[in-house]
């Protein structure tokens, strides 16, 4: 995974998050992902496909999903309400949608979020492609965005800016 295709996402989760939710997003230093250690409660999961083949989830424990649902929704929710799953989804929507549009020279498809619950549960990854976890600070809670991406254009233009 060529960390240049990361800013696109830190991007996308700040920007959204601003603008969605008036929620300002602290993204600390990023990390690989080594394991399959249980670590949210609630996940927003996108596929990519195309010239990027890949994963990205949002993982929230569950008093952020909540407070971040019942946000950006405009009503108080719990994890039982029926747009619980949908409010969520959309923003793992809204986040990778933004980041593909910036993924310069490349032409990816991304699919309908799945949103998983349980609490503990793991989002196994690809032995073959390792994410990056980007962890999010805000004052509706603590969670993390974990992009894996394989480029399997050649050649293909990167975006020209650094992991902040």
């Amino acid at each position: 995974m060529d960390v240049r295709y990361i800013n696109p996402f830190i991007e996308g989760i700040k920007n959204v998050f601003s603008t969605m939710l008036e929620t300002d997003i602290i993204i600390s230093k990023p990390f690989v992902k080594t394991d399959d250690d249980p670590s949210a409660d609630v996940s927003a999961v996108i596929g990519i496909s195309g010239d990027a083949i890949g994963v990205v989830a949002m993982c929230f424990p569950m008093k952020s999903a909540v407070n971040t649902a019942s946000k950006f929704a405009g009503v108080e929710m719990t994890q039982d309400h029926e747009d619980f799953t949908d409010a969520l989804g959309e923003l793992a929507n809204m986040v990778t949608g933004q980041a593909k549009s910036k993924l310069d020279g490349l032409h990816c498809s991304i699919s309908l979020p799945s949103v998983i619950i349980g609490r503990g549960h793991i989002v196994s990854q690809s032995r073959s492609t390792p994410r990056l976890a980007l962890p999010c600070d805000s004052t509706l809670g603590r969670f993390h965005v974990e992009v894996g991406l394989t480029v399997a254009k050649k050649n293909a233009k990167a975006p020209l800016c650094e992991v902040t």
